[in-house]
């Protein structure tokens, strides 16, 4: 199992949620970019994942598909929680890019930023990412060489 490639997914969404809090500082707030960061961190959490167990994810931005696919492997991505949040999170995907495809509020930023968190801390997903992590960190340990 290539755990860098792998890890790349996680530190991708990772990236695109630090972005996301990192600009929502700016004023006036980019709303729409804001929320597209969200929703492209929760991509790569779920992409990860589905790599994670194995699977090639699709060319796809729709959360919702994506999150289906994981529950085809974990039942708790049957969660209502987690429904909810892929559900909320995918329309910033693709309009949020062209002017006046989708109006955002200040609110739809504090429940996009929430909504990326979960996703990147829902059990399975954090379950996975904390794995990947210990499994490189024993690849590094038995790599050293013995002095």
């Amino acid at each position: 199992m290539d755990y860098e490639y792998i890890a790349e997914w996680f530190q991708f969404g990772d990236m695109d949620l630090e972005t996301a809090e990192y600009i929502q500082g700016k004023r006036p707030q980019p709303l729409e970019i804001i929320c597209f960061h969200c929703q492209q961190a929760a991509e790569k959490f779920l992409k990860g994942y589905l790599v994670g167990i194995g699977e090639i994810p699709p060319k796809t931005h729709d959360l919702r598909l994506l999150r289906k696919l994981c529950e085809q492997h974990n039942s708790h991505f049957a969660n209502s929680n987690i429904v909810n949040v892929c559900e909320n999170l995918t329309p910033y995907g693709v309009p949020t890019r062209y002017p006046d495809e989708i109006e955002i509020r200040d609110t739809d930023v504090t429940r996009a930023l929430r909504a990326a968190k979960s996703v990147e801390r829902f059990e399975p997903i954090w379950k996975a990412f904390e794995e990947l992590r210990e499994s490189a960190e024993a690849e590094v340990i038995e790599d050293e060489p013995e002095l």
